[in-house]
């Protein structure tokens, strides 16, 4: 086997016909071999060089298929938070495809770290990298690239969307594959879906605490390759079978957002596996305690924090996003508990060196970057602090629009969530395509729950029901759970549709949790992270047409209004809104505060052939009658169109048009649409 000394970059493993170049950091290490693995596991070492950090080494003769991983001698004194071993073999961090999954298995649990040494070789227990090659055919599709104001964002679980959906054919069922399927590509697109936001596909593992217990690492937020598509998700070939998604999501229209963990790895705890990071340079990638590095500070409540502020840190990140960007071609970023992302290095710093070298990268500059604004840490609930360019997943929006629904006395709020969370954005220079706007999310109660529980149900995590969150603001109109009480179905029933009515009139950015418009359900389980089974799994012969009815009624308005679509803050007086009173007249001062819970939102035509929308929203648990404003505005108004009505099935409005000056009944806690005619 010839080998030459290669060159230190690119990292990660690279074919270049001949041979490939293989490349690895580690700043503390005082030797890193090679492995090369053959189909029964035999291993063939290959001593690298070492450039300022970087250990290299070109091997002829190796291409895509090999299996490898590396070896690393050099300190081990946990009290100072070093952990080299060469007993363990090591997956690289820039691996483009892993296989293999850990061993859990009594004394083939070779790999944990712990607080003695374990010179037990982990070969054969552990995962492995995996040459690979990127010539791919892309086709003629291009990037469909919508405005962020323009987008409904569908947040969906590549195995749950598809496991159970009777026209994707069975060994497509949970694959990328499947997920694109003409099946599931033609509701999307029914709905108005602009970009799917995948949970975590980058490769991860099951950890042992979970297999012991019957579960799975369902959600995946436990990587271990940051570079590599996680291998379940595909029938063969992982990267090929991804890129293949994507190619067939553009080509409808459709952009793939990534729901992305750089804060945290699958090494979890100092007593978790050696896997990668841990055993290449451990104080390099992890936040340990300042006053004890045997310790770590964490705060993500994983068990582990990767230093962000760490220049090898940094470098891996972005090198990260700009291969999804520019292999995988995907449109965008949803970062988990973003917050741990700008510790810099324990304080957060929306000018932390993480965010500037995201925010500086050309390679980045035309992709969507959403945060999840919070972790666990001191100060960590940062909503409304990230930098222009970026979105974030508005909490605050969450917490008012549900409180609203559920009784809460807080029209002032409600208000300022419909037009884009100002008070919130507007400081940090951005627009209202930074409020991610959501009432579900995959943590936490589906819609269906949402209505129907006061308390989480979380039993089957065994967990003994201590795990979620205990202040969901939902409510169960007056019964937990399931109910065959026809007056409370048809309750819950109107509050969702409610509820979906204002996400799609809100300014900012719509996200709408995959499943709800089926009527979803996970029985009141608020963390369903371990639960791969018909707990998560989306039930395609149980369609709710109802909601998906009123789903997409409410997604063409949506397209059709380009007043709900603002590029802008509206201003602190501006002529383009108005707030009324539903028995007539503007709203003063005195009725924000007043306890009503019904208000009038007249939005005027933006330009030629738009016309102006009034919004009802009535939060009372009794019906209005409402004053139809006359026609003064653009286009000279007589008459008001309805075109939603929550309160019906579908949100399909009864009435028929009517003129100015007219009273029209609005139901208890709806929302009624009307467009402007001529």
């Amino acid at each position: 086997m010839d080998t030459r000394p290669g060159r230190p970059f690119p990292l990660g493993a690279h074919w270049h016909g001949g041979g490939t170049r293989f490349a690895v950091w580690s700043g503390i290490a005082s030797a890193v071999t090679l492995c090369l693995l053959d189909e029964g596991g035999a291993e063939r070492r290959v001593p690298c060089h070492r450039t300022d950090g970087v250990w290299h080494v070109d091997v002829d003769g190796v291409g895509p298929g090999q299996r490898y991983g590396y070896r690393v001698d050099g300190p081990w004194d946990p009290a100072q938070g070093h952990l080299c071993n060469p007993a363990k073999l090591l997956v690289d961090p820039y691996a483009r495809a892993i296989e293999g999954e850990p061993s859990w298995d009594g004394s083939e649990r070779a790999f944990a770290s712990g607080r003695e040494r374990d010179d037990r070789d982990s070969g054969g227990a552990v995962p492995v990298s995996v040459v690979t090659s990127a010539v791919f055919d892309w086709g003629a599709h291009p990037r469909p690239r919508h405005r962020l104001e323009d987008s409904l964002i569908y947040e969906v679980h590549v195995r749950g969307a598809t496991i159970r959906h009777p026209d994707v054919p069975p060994e497509l069922r949970g694959t990328y594959r499947g997920l694109a399927h003409p099946a599931v590509v033609e509701h999307l697109t029914s709905l108005g879906v602009t970009a799917v936001e995948l949970l975590p596909v980058h490769h991860f593992v099951d950890d042992e605490r979970l297999l012991g217990l019957g579960l799975r690492n369902y959600w995946g937020y436990s990587s271990l390759g940051w570079f590599a598509p996680h291998r379940s998700y595909a029938v063969r070939d992982p990267a090929t079978e991804f890129k293949a998604m994507v190619r067939d999501f553009h080509a409808a229209g459709i952009e793939v957002i990534l729901d992305v963990v750089y804060n945290h790895t699958a090494e979890a705890g100092l007593d978790g596996p050696v896997l990668s990071w841990r055993g290449l340079d451990h104080r390099a990638h992890y936040r340990l305690a300042p006053d004890d590095p045997g310790r770590y500070d964490d705060v993500t409540g994983t068990g582990n924090t990767v230093v962000a502020g760490h220049p090898n840190v940094i470098r891996t990140v972005l090198d990260s996003l700009r291969h999804w960007v520019s292999e995988m071609h995907v449109d965008g970023f949803r970062f988990d508990l973003a917050t741990a992302l700008m510790r810099d290095p324990r304080d957060v710093d929306p000018g932390a060196a993480m965010l500037d070298a995201i925010g500086q990268d050309p390679t980045l500059a035309d992709v969507k970057l959403i945060a999840e604004p919070w972790d666990l840490g001191p100060d960590g609930y940062a909503v409304g602090r990230f930098p222009v360019g970026w979105s974030e997943w508005n909490g605050r929006y969450r917490d008012d629009v549900r409180d609203f629904w559920r009784g809460e006395r807080r029209l002032p709020d409600l208000a300022a969530r419909l037009t884009g969370s100002a008070d919130v954005y507007r400081p940090s220079g951005r627009a209202p395509r930074a409020s991610v706007n959501f009432v579900t999310s995959h943590d936490g109660f589906t819609l269906a729950d949402l209505v129907s529980h006061e308390r989480k149900h979380n039993e089957a995590n065994l967990e003994g029901n201590r795990d979620g969150d205990d202040h969901n603001r939902s409510w169960n109109h007056g019964v937990e759970g399931a109910t065959d009480d026809a007056d409370v179905l048809a309750a819950r029933r109107r509050s969702r549709r409610a509820l979906l009515a204002t996400l799609f009139l809100s300014q900012g950015v719509p996200h709408l949790l995959g499943g709800d418009e089926l009527g979803r359900s996970q029985g009141g389980n608020n963390n369903a992270y371990c639960q791969d089974n018909e707990v998560s799994w989306f039930d395609w012969q149980a369609v709710d047409d109802d909601l998906v009815g009123t789903v997409r009624r409410l997604s063409r308005l949506r397209r059709e209004q380009p007043a709900l679509r603002r590029d802008d803050f509206f201003d602190d007086v501006d002529p383009m809104i108005s707030w009324l009173r539903h028995e007539g007249g503007a709203m003063g001062d005195g009725d924000w505060h007043d306890g009503r819970r019904s208000v009038v939102m007249r939005l005027e035509a933006t330009g030629v052939g738009d016309r102006a929308l009034l919004v009802i929203v009535n939060g009372d648990d009794q019906g209005h009658n409402v004053e139809l404003p006359d026609g003064e505005g653009q286009g000279g108004v007589t008459w008001w169109v309805p075109v939603v009505d929550t309160a019906q099935v579908g949100a399909e409005p009864r009435q028929r048009r009517c003129a100015s000056g007219t009273r029209i009944r609005v139901h208890h806690r709806s929302v009624v649409v009307l467009r402007a005619t001529g």
